[in-house]
């Protein structure tokens, strides 16, 4: 395929509207304006969000509160329940656990693993968070918890 050979799909491209070009044209005389009226000046028509000197709903609406969504940590999450499934002594990180399936994408923030569940293996479990009761029960099984 060469860039000459290239055309515009069925109905693409519309023709502009030629006003003012005589009655026949269903759009001589008023070109489509009416009679009169702000819209039929140039220049005319209101501007965006204008209720006719209505209070406008944007300034009904109270503006009042913060939102702290855009600064909220996301992090994925695993159970210290789930990585009963890896070899004992096992360093485990992020990449070993998307091997492993256990999770199936990385959020911004990174891994935290959270104290749901018994944990049976002592391994090495390296993460950017992790709540304090599953730092308690990598460690009592003879494990490490190091927060990278």
């Amino acid at each position: 395929m060469y860039i000459h050979d290239l055309k515009n799909a069925e109905g693409e491209k519309q023709s502009k509207k030629r006003l003012g070009r005589g009655i026949g044209s269903g759009l001589g005389k008023t070109s489509g304006k009416g009679h009169k009226g702000q819209n039929a000046r140039s220049g005319g028509g209101v501007r965006l969000g204008f209720e006719g000197g209505q209070n406008p709903l944007y300034r009904r609406l109270p503006s009042k509160g913060f939102s702290n969504a855009k600064f909220k940590k996301a992090y994925t999450t695993v159970n210290v329940g789930v990585l009963n499934g890896f070899e004992p002594n096992t360093e485990v990180d992020i990449v070993k656990l998307l091997e492993a399936g256990v999770i199936c994408k990385v959020e911004k923030d990174g891994l935290k693993i959270l104290g749901n569940g018994e944990l049976k293996v002592a391994l090495k479990v390296k993460a950017n968070k992790f709540t304090a009761s599953a730092k308690e029960k990598i460690t009592a099984v003879g494990g490490s918890a190091e927060e990278v």
